[in-house]
C-alpha cells in the first residue's frame, strides 16, 4: 500500500527451500549462474558542482590505502555529491541480508527504520530477512524502489550454529535468486543501527569492514583461529587486518565465491569436530587473507557503540546495539 511516495512493507513469506533458480540445467549437470552484466565506467555528468579534489591534502591521521593498493574508506576520503552522481546513472540494485532468529527479532524495527534513513538512500535496495518467527516481523515503512522479503528458516538452539549457518543460506540465496537480479550484496548483522550516511562509496568487487575493536592492534593479538587443525587457521606472524563478520559485501559473483568457500571450510571443520573460535567470522578472516578485498571500509561502518568515541572516528555510520548477550542468545 502506497502513501505519499512511501510503501508500507508487504511481507513476502517464502519457505527456505523454495527455489527460483537462475542456473541452467543440462544433461551434463548444472552450469554456473549467469551473473547480471554490469557497466562500471565512472562516468560523470556535466554541471555537477563539488569541491576540487587535492593530490596533496587529505586525512593524515589514518591510512587510506592498503599495501595491495585497495582504498580504505574514511570520512574525508570521498565526495558523496560526486560519487552519488556517478553511480546514479548505473541503475544499481543492492541486495541486503540480515538474520533475526529467536529474541533477535526485537532488533528488526530499529535496523530497518534506520537503514531507510541512511543506507543507500535514493538507490534500489532489496532487504532479505531470514527468521524463524516471520509473524514477529514488525510493519516498517519502506521507500519507493525498496522492498523487504522474509525467508523462514528453522530455529536453532545454539547461537554458534546460527552464526555458522549463515554462509550456506547466503550462498543459496545468491544462486537461486540474486545472480541475475542484483548488482551488489551486503551481509549485515541485525543487532545494529545506522546513524550516518552509508552509500555507494562502499561499493566494490569484494568489501571487508575493519573490526572496531582491533583496528589499532598488532596482528599477533588478533583473535584469529590459532589451531592448525582448523581450516580457518592463521599463524601469529600472518594477517593483514581483522575483519568484522557483522558486515561484508561486494559483487554477487565475488560474495558467492566467498560464501561457498567459507561454507565448505566450515563443513570440513565440522567433520573433524572442530569449531573455529569465532565461527564464520574466523573463516571470513581466513578467506580475506588469501583473497584480498578490493575495498576496505573503516570502523565508521561497523562501530562498537554510539556512545563510544575514538580520535580517528569523525562520523559513526553503523554500530552494534548494546545488549545483554546472556539474555538474547539461546545459549551461553
Amino acid at each position: 500500500m502506497w502513501s505519499g511516495g512511501v510503501a508500507y512493507v508487504k511481507l513476502i513469506y517464502l519457505n527456505n527451500y523454495q527455489c527460483r533458480c537462475n542456473q541452467q540445467i543440462t544433461e551434463q549437470g548444472i552450469i554456473n549462474p549467469e551473473w547480471k552484466q554490469k557497466t562500471f565506467g565512472l562516468r560523470s555528468s556535466p554541471g555537477i558542482l563539488y569541491n576540487q579534489p587535492s593530490a596533496l591534502v587529505g586525512r593524515t591521521d589514518v591510512a587510506s590505502v592498503t599495501s595491495w593498493s585497495a582504498p580504505i574508506i574514511w570520512e574525508g576520503t570521498f565526495d558523496s555529491t560526486l560519487i552519488d552522481s556517478i553511480y546514479k546513472q548505473q541503475n544499481l540494485t543492492i541486495a541486503t541480508t540480515v538474520f533475526a532468529l529467536g529474541k533477535y527479532t526485537r532488533f528488526v524495527k530499529d535496523f530497518l527504520e534506520s537503514a531507510e534513513q541512511h543506507f543507500f538512500v535514493g538507490f534500489r535496495v532489496h532487504y532479505y530477512l531470514f527468521t524463524d518467527q516471520p509473524e514477529s516481523v514488525p510493519d516498517v515503512k519502506i521507500g519507493e524502489n525498496r522492498s523487504l522479503a522474509v525467508r523462514k528458516v528453522q530455529s536453532l538452539n545454539r547461537w554458534q550454529d546460527i552464526s555458522m549457518g549463515r554462509m550456506e543460506n547466503l550462498e543459496k540465496l545468491i544462486e537461486n535468486e540474486l545472480a541475475s537480479e542484483a548488482d551488489y550484496i551486503f551481509c549485515l548483522d541485525i543487532d545494529t543501527k545506522f546513524y550516518g550516511h552509508w552509500g555507494v562509496e562502499s561499493l566494490g568487487r569484494l568489501v571487508g569492514v575493519i573490526h572496531p575493536w582491533l583496528f589499532n592492534t598488532p596482528r599477533n593479538r588478533f583473535t584469529y583461529e590459532r589451531r592448525p587443525e582448523s581450516q580457518a587457521y592463521i599463524p601469529a606472524e600472518e594477517g593483514d587486518y581483522y575483519y568484522a563478520g557483522a558486515a561484508f559485501g561486494g559483487s554477487l559473483e565475488d560474495v558467492h565465491h566467498l560464501t561457498k568457500t567459507c561454507r565448505e571450510q566450515l563443513s570440513i571443520d565440522a567433520a573433524n569436530s572442530i569449531e573455529a573460535i569465532w565461527q564464520e567470522e574466523s573463516h571470513l578472516n581466513k578467506y580475506f587473507l588469501l583473497n584480498k578485498p578490493s575495498k576496505l571500509l573503516s570502523p565508521e561502518y561497523m562501530w562498537r557503540d554510539i556512545n563510544e568515541s575514538a580520535a580517528q572516528i569523525k562520523i559513526i555510520r553503523f554500530t552494534n546495539v548494546p545488549k545483554n548477550y546472556a539474555e538474547v542468545r539461546p545459549n551461553p
